[in-house]
C-alpha cells in the first residue's frame, strides 16, 4: 500500500489520483504522521459498500432469530397473501 501526506496530496493530486487509476492500489493518506484517511477507486469502494449492505442485512437477520421475530413460511404466506395476490 502507497502512503503519502496530506501536504503531497495537495500538491499531487492529478499525478497521485492518475497512480491511483493506474494501479488500483489504495493510498493511505497521514496527516502529522498519523493514518487520516485512505483514497481508493470507485470501483472498489463501490464493491465494499455492496458488501456492507449484504453484511448488514445478515446481521439484521441473526438479530431477528435471535430476538425469536421468525415466523414459518405458512405464517409468512398469510402475512404476505395481500400483496401475493
Amino acid at each position: 500500500m502507497k502512503i503519502e501526506l496530506v501536504t503531497t496530496l495537495k500538491r499531487q493530486a492529478a499525478k497521485i489520483l492518475a497512480e491511483l487509476r493506474e494501479s488500483g492500489e489504495p493510498v493511505l493518506i497521514t496527516e502529522h504522521g498519523q493514518p487520516s484517511a485512505y483514497l481508493v477507486n470507485i470501483q472498489d469502494y463501490q464493491l465494499t459498500q455492496d458488501r456492507m449492505q449484504v453484511l448488514e442485512g445478515i446481521a439484521r437477520g441473526e438479530t431477528a432469530i435471535i430476538e425469536n421475530r421468525t415466523y414459518t413460511q405458512v405464517e409468512a404466506k398469510e402475512k404476505m397473501s395481500k400483496w401475493l395476490k
